[in-house]
């Protein structure tokens, strides 16, 4: 079983971007802390309505948590150096802590308890 749950801030306002298929994926790196005076960092990946809802209502320093799997992607650079990647595809999206952005026009902004 391969299932990630972490709690963390957002570095910076999500990115989006969309496949050949047209699908929407949305990634955003996540701060967090590893040990007592550790912070790690992970890039954040979701698709299809979660990445709309992400890029309209997260934005830099919203605290969140974040369920899913991890998953590391390798390649090879053109000058032959070997690159790694950890990220986590999410399954959900808890919102903890927001500004307000993106809550216009009368709409309610998402608690804790609602995951997307």
């Amino acid at each position: 079983m391969n299932v990630s749950v972490l709690i963390g801030n957002l570095g910076g306002d999500p990115e989006s971007a969309f496949t050949n298929e047209g699908t929407q994926v949305v990634t955003f790196s996540l701060a967090f802390r590893s040990g007592k005076d550790k912070t790690s960092w992970i890039q954040v990946k979701c698709w299809n309505k979660m990445a709309e809802v992400a890029e309209t209502y997260l934005h830099k320093g919203a605290k969140i948590a974040v369920t899913g799997m991890l998953v590391q992607n390798k390649w090879t650079t053109d000058d032959g150096q070997n690159r790694s990647i950890h990220q986590i595809f999410a399954n959900s999206i808890d919102f903890i802590k927001t500004d307000g952005r993106g809550f216009e026009n009368g709409e309610s902004q998402p608690d804790e308890e609602t995951p997307f």
